[in-house]
């Protein structure tokens, strides 16, 4: 016979090989920290869950008494079969999540940001500044907003290559400055 499956419908597994025993003076400790209104409330939920189990109550109705599902009522029992107590009370170490960039590749992007950019680029683009030090383009786009560094903004005015240009700025300048009658000036910002 083919199984069907339905598609609202999950299927858990039962868990096999989790057993424990609570010794008095465990059971003293856990009834002293769910009572204790001082307690953090993840600590007298996981020390209801383990006094729960080892009254011989189900998974389901510890579920039920404590509003968590099911892979975190296995997660404390199993906790408690092999730390006790203790293991239930502090947190596993974990590594930490970010790292820190060495100086010397820290170094380099401030150094090549202030440095003049590639030569089929304006400014410094953050994928290519990526490629070029190897890292992340998160990476250094932290490093550009911690030193307050922004590549594509031009601090400074540019001036043109262009022969007239002076003759042109001077025609541009006048127009605002003292346009003639009955004319509109209209202004057009031309960028590449």
């Amino acid at each position: 016979m083919d199984s069907v499956v339905f598609p609202d419908v999950r299927l858990m597994e039962m868990r096999t090989g989790i057993g424990f025993i609570v010794s008095p003076s465990d059971r003293l400790r856990l009834v002293a920290v769910v009572s204790a209104l001082s307690s953090p409330q993840k600590h007298v939920r996981r020390a209801r869950i383990v006094l729960l189990s080892a009254d011989g109550t189900g998974t389901s109705a510890v579920m039920s008494a404590t509003g968590k599902p099911a892979t975190c009522v296995w997660r404390w029992q199993e906790r408690f079969m092999f730390a006790g107590g203790v293991g239930l009370l502090h947190e596993k170490t974990r590594p930490r999540g970010i790292r820190k960039t060495a100086a010397d590749k820290t170094a380099e992007v401030i150094r090549l940001t202030q440095a003049p950019p590639p030569p089929d680029a304006t400014h410094w683009m953050l994928r290519a500044m990526a490629k070029a030090v190897g890292l992340a383009a998160s990476t250094v786009q932290g490093i550009w907003q911690a030193h307050g560094l922004a590549p594509h903004r031009w601090r400074q005015f540019k001036l043109l290559n262009d022969k007239a240009f002076a003759e042109k700025l001077h025609n541009v300048v006048g127009l605002y400055v003292s346009p003639p009658t009955h004319t509109v000036v209209l202004s057009i910002d031309d960028k590449s």
